[in-house]
């Protein structure tokens, strides 16, 4: 008797890490929910202080926006192996510590873990990377990920489209790394206004 196949999934990681600007991470959550793909979600435990800093973004609401969350001491998730298909993880917001880690694949949490994973498997890997001004290491550590496959993409708010709000601008941001992953969510463009 044939075993009856199942169809493959799209799946991509979010990983929000303790630097600021969690609404990146939560935004992209939100328009992850209307392009049809499975979101694994990982936040390290800085990041679960500057959510109360910074929003009044329960934890547990957070969670709900994912199909999957993972504890970032988790290292045996699945997340962490190649096997596990994904088109690959966007970290939103990237703490300096994070992108370090990455750097030098020297992994402490399943975050990290999961990024080094996307890279060795030459998945996508785009870093929203949270930090100025930048220091000769910090520029270094961009470039290792750069040389290893990875994007870094800071959240530069575009004004083209003149946003009336700061949420319009998270989206801004967060739509553009959502494009790196060839994933659809709508908003203004140029050429479009």
């Amino acid at each position: 008797m044939k075993s009856e196949q199942v169809p493959l999934v799209d799946r991509i990681i979010v990983g929000i890490t303790g630097a600021t600007g969690i609404p990146y991470g939560i935004k992209a959550l939100e328009l992850l929910k209307g392009c049809e793909v499975e979101t694994h979600l990982v936040v390290s435990r800085s990041a679960e202080k500057v959510i109360a800093y910074e929003t009044d973004f329960p934890i547990k609401t957070l969670d709900l926006l994912a199909d999957r969350v993972h504890p970032a001491e988790d290292i045996g998730a699945s997340i962490a192996s190649g096997s596990f298909k994904t088109l690959g993880m966007l970290v939103a917001p990237c703490s300096v510590k994070t992108l370090s880690e990455i750097a030098t694949g020297v992994t402490s949490t399943l975050l990290t873990r999961a990024a080094d994973v996307v890279l060795k498997e030459r998945r996508r890997l785009v870093l929203m990377v949270r930090e100025t001004p930048l220091h000769a290491g910090h520029l270094r550590s961009m470039l290792a990920v750069t040389e290893m496959g990875g994007i870094i993409m800071p959240p530069v708010p575009s004004f083209y489209t003149h946003p009336a709000t700061i949420d319009e601008m998270v989206t801004h941001s967060v739509v553009r790394a959502l494009d790196l992953f060839g994933l659809e969510a709508q908003m203004p463009r140029w050429g479009d206004l």
